[in-house]
Parts: structure tokens; sequence; C-alpha cells
């Protein structure tokens, strides 16, 4: 029996030098939205602050005060098959989200933020909510059923702040 390979040895779909992007989100109060998928790794800065608070590498919500939960859509710069994500928490310790899940969808061309926001796309999950942890690379391998995807909405729930996402899988 040959070993499965790491799915970390694939390409990162969501790879910024791919031409991935982060094309909506519905709270960026902290930290913007784009360092979702920048190619470093995330760093700390001890004792930088910006106008909202500390700064923080990564995308971070404002703590939500209502019912529902945060997300971030990405369209990938290489759509294809998505074999197992990596949601880094780094540097975000009491405020990571606790959960968080995983939504896929394959639509042409390059639709708007506000027509992969509605109902009208056709969105499935990839990967069910999930416990993250604080700190840390959270991994978790995909069962994808063989769907080309072209772009992922991260949802954390409730809020919180993801340094990280990266989507290893087989470019189609």
């Amino acid at each position: 029996m040959t070993p499965v390979p790491d799915f970390t040895d694939l390409p990162d779909l969501a790879g910024e030098r791919f031409g991935a992007a982060v094309v909506a989100a519905n709270d960026e109060f902290f930290a913007p939205k784009e360092a979702l998928i920048k190619a470093s790794a995330p760093e700390w800065r001890e004792g930088v602050y910006t106008e909202r608070g500390k700064w923080m590498d990564g995308w971070e919500t404002r703590r939500r005060r209502t019912a529902g939960h945060d997300w971030a859509i990405v369209r990938l710069g290489l759509p294809g098959i998505v074999r197992g994500v990596v949601i880094d928490t780094s540097f975000f310790t009491g405020n990571y989200p606790p959960r968080a899940s995983l939504e896929a969808c394959n639509v042409g061309g390059m639709p708007s933020p506000d027509a992969l926001s509605s109902h009208v796309t056709p969105w499935f999950e990839l990967l069910a909510p999930v416990d993250l942890a604080g700190s840390t690379p959270n991994s978790f391998g995909i069962d994808a059923g063989g769907k080309r995807v072209t772009h992922l909405r991260l949802n954390i729930f409730p809020d919180g702040g993801v340094a990280r996402l990266r989507v290893h899988g087989d470019v189609v």
C-alpha cells in the first residue's frame, strides 16, 4: 500500500502568488481580509497599534453583538479539488474563533462580491463546523468528492481572528 502524501505538499490553491484574492467579508474591523492569503508566515509585532487597536497579522472581526457568524469569500488563484486546509490562528490567543467551517462553489467568470454573497450562488459544505485551537495552525483533511471549486467561504463562529488560510489541492 502506497502512503498518502501530506496534503501540504500540494499547491496552495488560495495562494496570492497564483492570483487568489479575498473578494468579500462581512466584517474586517480590526484587521483586513486580504491578510488571510498573504504568502508570508504570520508575524507578531510587539507594541504596534493602529487606530483600531493592537496590530494583528491576519483577518480579525469585531465581537458580535447579534446572532450569526462572520465570513470571508476567497477566489482561488488555481481552481481545483481541495484535499486539505490549514486555518492558522497564530498569535490569536483570546480572540480566535472557537469554530470554523468552509463552503465551496464552482462558478465561471469573475462574479461580483454581491453575487457571490447572495443566495443565488450554489455553495456546498466542504468542511463541517470544526473546533479550532488558538495560536496554532489547525489542519483538516478534506474529501471533496472530486468536486472542482473556484471559490471558498470561510465561516468563523461567531467572530475573531484568523492569521492565514491555506487551501491545498489538485489543480483542475
